[in-house]
């Protein structure tokens, strides 16, 4: 929310000041209110202009040409709803006022779309071999593989700038020149890279012992191999509001048993249930962990982030599961390389 005082008049003020005001502040806008700070009004860029056309007197008050009834807000109304109003009425600032007239501020549309800044370390985990993919890994490391119109690891990239991240880890060990070469220090999509070089396997949670620093802040581990619209700042939303040292991302699944499925005590039938379906939740790929989750993985050494989960609880740790339930997709197999290029330009194609 802006300071509105920097856009504001008073009404006895000349059209012509209120131009000045609107031209400094650059929101296309001004707030007229009295010197109790009372909203009287507002005046648009547009309607000075619509006035000019008019041949209006440019020192004459400012309320002659102000909008007495004003589409405001109340200052503990949310972002979306914000978004939402400005959209339906087809406006791009709002005045933000309390239950007695007062103004407090000024929302401004643009602003709103901006996705807040967050400085929570990102790292993903492109250093695998993607052998179930051969030969299409033979030349070209799995996270550059294209699906869509560009590689699979740029456009998690993209998932993660979409929602305010910028700072990124990559851990490579495959073919880490090329990905390095390709993504540099992340400057051509301004964010910070960094890499962390895997000099043999370390699984899906062994790379956060190579971090150059412990985290300075809550941080979120991604396998470089998958292409989902999770909602990221959501995901550590949710995060915080457990109070909890780590959060695993999960997928419902479904198995159906093909055949009639016999219910018994002891000797005796008691029903049949066919071929009914069994649900379980399965790892994601997708985790949120606190800094100090780091020094439980050991050193240089072969460590899977299901292993750092279950040492988690077995020292008292607490840890929380996301279901995830946008869109999701491991892209190990050829089969999945196949079906998620077939679904990229749907899911993925904001255009």
């Amino acid at each position: 929310m802006r300071d509105w005082r920097q856009i504001s008049v008073q009404p006895d003020q000349t059209i012509r000041e209120a131009l000045e005001v609107i031209d400094e502040g650059a929101v296309q806008i001004a707030i007229v209110a009295n010197e109790e700070d009372r909203l009287q009004g507002v005046v648009t860029d547009g309607d000075i202009r619509r006035g000019i056309l008019e041949d209006l007197d440019l020192d004459v008050s400012v309320a002659s040409v102000m909008n007495d009834d004003p589409i405001t807000a109340r200052p503990q109304e949310d972002r979306q709803s914000l978004i939402d109003t400005m959209r339906a009425r087809r406006i791009h600032q709002i005045p933000v006022v309390d239950h007695q007239g007062h103004v407090v501020g000024i929302e401004v549309l643009d602003d709103l779309l901006e996705p807040e800044a967050r400085t929570n370390p990102i790292m993903l985990m492109a250093g695998g071999l993607g052998t179930r993919l051969r030969p299409l890994t033979e030349d070209c490391p799995k996270p550059l593989l294209e699906v869509g119109d560009q590689p699979i690891l740029e456009t998690i990239l993209e998932g993660f700038i979409a929602h305010g991240f910028h700072r990124f880890y990559l851990s490579v060990n495959y073919k880490a020149g090329m990905i390095e070469e390709y993504f540099g220090d992340g400057s051509d999509w301004n964010v910070d890279i960094t890499y962390v070089h895997e000099e043999k396997r370390l699984g899906t949670a062994g790379p956060l012992s190579l971090l150059p620093d412990r985290p300075d802040e809550t941080m979120i581990v991604m396998n470089g191999d998958l292409l989902t619209k999770l909602n990221y700042a959501h995901l550590l939303d949710f995060h915080r509001k457990h109070d909890v040292a780590g959060t695993m991302c999960v997928r419902e699944h479904e198995t159906q048993v093909p055949y009639g499925v016999i219910e018994t005590d002891d000797q005796y039938m008691e029903g049949i249930e066919e071929k009914p379906t069994e649900r379980y939740f399965v790892n994601a790929g997708i985790y949120v962990l606190e800094p100090e989750t780091v020094d439980y993985v050991p050193e240089n050494e072969f460590f899977d982030m299901p292993d750092l989960f279950e040492r988690l609880i077995e020292e008292g740790q607490k840890a929380t599961v996301f279901p995830v339930r946008e869109y999701w997709q491991d892209v190990g197999r050829k089969e999945d390389f196949q079906r998620v290029n077939g679904e990229y330009d749907e899911v993925f194609d904001e255009g």
